[in-house]
Protein backbone atom coordinates (compact mmCIF):
# COMPACT_ATOMS: atom_id res chain seq x y z
CA UNK A 1 0.00 0.00 0.00
CA UNK A 2 1.44 3.35 -0.95
CA UNK A 3 1.30 6.51 1.12
CA UNK A 4 -1.33 7.88 -1.28
CA UNK A 5 -3.57 4.92 -0.38
CA UNK A 6 -3.30 5.82 3.30
CA UNK A 7 -4.92 9.20 2.79
CA UNK A 8 -8.62 9.80 2.19
CA UNK A 9 -9.26 10.45 -1.47
CA UNK A 10 -11.95 13.01 -0.74
CA UNK A 11 -10.42 16.47 -0.62
CA UNK A 12 -12.16 18.51 2.03
CA UNK A 13 -11.49 22.26 2.01
CA UNK A 14 -11.85 22.48 5.80
CA UNK A 15 -10.23 19.13 6.71
CA UNK A 16 -13.37 17.77 8.31
CA UNK A 17 -13.51 14.61 6.22
CA UNK A 18 -10.02 13.41 7.18
CA UNK A 19 -10.65 14.21 10.83
CA UNK A 20 -13.93 12.29 10.94
CA UNK A 21 -12.64 9.50 8.70
CA UNK A 22 -10.12 8.47 11.37
CA UNK A 23 -12.88 8.13 13.94
CA UNK A 24 -15.25 6.44 11.47
CA UNK A 25 -12.58 3.90 10.51
CA UNK A 26 -11.93 3.11 14.18
CA UNK A 27 -15.65 2.63 14.86
CA UNK A 28 -16.13 0.51 11.73
CA UNK A 29 -13.31 -1.74 12.87
CA UNK A 30 -14.94 -2.07 16.30
CA UNK A 31 -18.26 -3.02 14.68
CA UNK A 32 -16.57 -5.61 12.52
CA UNK A 33 -14.73 -7.12 15.49
CA UNK A 34 -17.80 -7.35 17.72
CA UNK A 35 -19.20 -10.86 17.74
CA UNK A 36 -22.93 -10.28 18.04
CA UNK A 37 -25.40 -7.75 16.72
CA UNK A 38 -26.04 -6.67 20.30
CA UNK A 39 -22.31 -6.03 20.80
CA UNK A 40 -22.16 -4.08 17.54
CA UNK A 41 -25.05 -1.71 18.35
CA UNK A 42 -23.23 0.73 20.68
CA UNK A 43 -20.43 1.10 18.13
CA UNK A 44 -22.98 1.65 15.38
CA UNK A 45 -24.65 4.38 17.42
CA UNK A 46 -21.30 6.13 17.84
CA UNK A 47 -20.70 5.72 14.12
CA UNK A 48 -23.97 7.51 13.36
CA UNK A 49 -22.88 10.40 15.58
CA UNK A 50 -19.51 10.61 13.83
CA UNK A 51 -21.13 10.50 10.40
CA UNK A 52 -23.71 13.11 11.39
CA UNK A 53 -20.85 15.61 11.75
CA UNK A 54 -20.14 15.16 8.03
CA UNK A 55 -23.82 15.26 7.10
CA UNK A 56 -24.22 18.58 8.95
CA UNK A 57 -21.16 20.23 7.42
CA UNK A 58 -21.86 23.92 6.95
CA UNK A 59 -19.09 24.22 4.36
CA UNK A 60 -20.86 21.79 1.99
CA UNK A 61 -20.48 23.06 -1.58
CA UNK A 62 -23.13 21.81 -4.01
CA UNK A 63 -20.76 22.37 -6.93
CA UNK A 64 -17.97 20.23 -5.46
CA UNK A 65 -17.77 16.56 -6.44
CA UNK A 66 -15.73 15.96 -3.29
CA UNK A 67 -18.53 17.36 -1.14
CA UNK A 68 -21.05 15.20 -2.95
CA UNK A 69 -18.91 12.09 -2.42
CA UNK A 70 -18.46 12.93 1.23
CA UNK A 71 -22.18 13.44 1.78
CA UNK A 72 -23.13 10.31 -0.19
CA UNK A 73 -20.62 8.20 1.73
CA UNK A 74 -21.89 9.63 5.01
CA UNK A 75 -25.47 8.76 4.06
CA UNK A 76 -24.49 5.20 3.15
CA UNK A 77 -22.60 4.73 6.39
CA UNK A 78 -25.52 6.09 8.38
CA UNK A 79 -27.92 3.66 6.71
CA UNK A 80 -25.55 0.76 7.33
CA UNK A 81 -25.15 1.65 11.01
CA UNK A 82 -28.93 1.97 11.35
CA UNK A 83 -29.30 -1.57 9.96
CA UNK A 84 -26.82 -2.85 12.55
CA UNK A 85 -28.88 -1.22 15.29
CA UNK A 86 -32.08 -2.65 13.87
CA UNK A 87 -30.51 -6.13 13.78
CA UNK A 88 -29.51 -5.80 17.42
CA UNK A 89 -33.12 -5.08 18.35
CA UNK A 90 -34.26 -8.19 16.51
CA UNK A 91 -31.64 -10.28 18.30
CA UNK A 92 -32.96 -9.39 21.76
Amino acid sequence: MSKADDQPSIRCPIGLFAEQERQISRLTLAINRAETATDKAPWAQELIQAVDVLRACEAHDESSSHCHLCRDLAELRCKTAALVIQASKLAR
